[in-house]
């Protein structure tokens, strides 16, 4: 009994080493090396246009430089506005009768961007945002001001064609008849 115990457990052993000793023959075969594809820089030439009908009656530009695929750039300028959010009777011991509390909004022009080679051709994910103060700040009946913030953004993907202009995305004004237009061009770097 004893000899068929040990005479099974030998042949077990001989099977399972004779199988490790075979995968690890698949696994020294050599592998194929990944290639990785050169980096280019690009620069994108944002227009944010305001038209009129037909007629284009403003335009902004900016250019952005890219040369991390995927990776996100941003140009953004503007003001941060303060506006008021609450007021509170001041301690007796300050002098002053109420203490204001404030909250500040960006509020500008905001462009966002993320540029990838694909293969065969440039996929870009862009983005805008834009916003102004209304002029007339209305006020509530402590008199703190509520300004009215318009904003308008448009955000897209596409495939672009280097050296070739192309609409991201248009909107129209709500408080007038105008519409704007963000536009890219891309253009590769050397």
């Amino acid at each position: 009994m004893r000899k068929v115990t040990a005479m099974c457990f030998f042949v077990t052993i001989v099977v399972l080493c004779s199988g490790l000793r075979l995968a690890h023959a698949q696994d020294s075969t050599p592998k194929t090396e990944r290639v990785e594809k050169p980096v280019h820089a690009y620069r994108l030439d944002f227009s944010l246009n305001e038209l009129e009908g037909e007629k284009r009656i403003n335009s902004r530009h900016y250019s952005i430089d890219s040369d991390v695929p995927g990776e996100r750039q941003e140009v953004k300028i503007g003001t941060r506005v303060p506006v008021a959010i609450g007021s509170y009777p001041a301690s007796a011991s300050s002098g002053s009768t109420v203490n204001t509390q404030f909250q500040y909004v960006d509020v500008g022009t905001h462009i966002w961007c993320s540029l990838k080679e694909l293969t065969d051709e440039l996929e870009l994910h862009a983005g805008s945002e834009i916003s102004n103060i209304n002029a007339e700040a209305a006020r509530d009946s402590n008199g703190l001001a509520n300004p009215v913030i318009r904003q308008i953004k448009i955000e897209g993907s596409t495939i672009v064609v280097p050296g070739k202009a192309i609409v991201i995305g248009s909107a129209d004004d709500p408080a007038s008849t105008r519409q704007f237009q963000l536009e890219v061009t891309v253009t590769k770097l050397k």
